[in-house]
């Protein structure tokens, strides 16, 4: 990471711009839906599934208002117990 990365990531960023900044990087691809657009994976991870094995493939939710982060909290567990605490974030 340069000097000015490190810069523009102590300074405060809406979601947008912290999202777009993740990407431009290449530390992330873009937002997409789950239900709508499918699972991103590699050809290797669908060949896995096919074969019944279960590679592990990460996913972040993406909450519209805190209304709907407690309601995923409420209905599963593992976005609850997975939290970083403030201090790992």
């Amino acid at each position: 990471m340069t000097g000015r990365d490190a810069e523009h990531m102590n300074t405060e960023m809406d979601y947008t711009t912290w999202l777009r900044f993740g990407m431009d990087k290449g530390w992330c691809g873009p937002a997409v839906c789950y239900t709508h657009d499918g699972l991103p994976t590699t050809p290797a991870e669908d060949e896995e599934w096919a074969e019944g094995h279960d590679p592990c493939v990460h996913v972040i939710r993406m909450y519209e208002d805190e209304s709907v982060r407690d309601a995923v909290e409420e209905n599963h567990s593992p976005s609850v117990w997975r939290k970083p605490r403030r201090s790992e974030v």
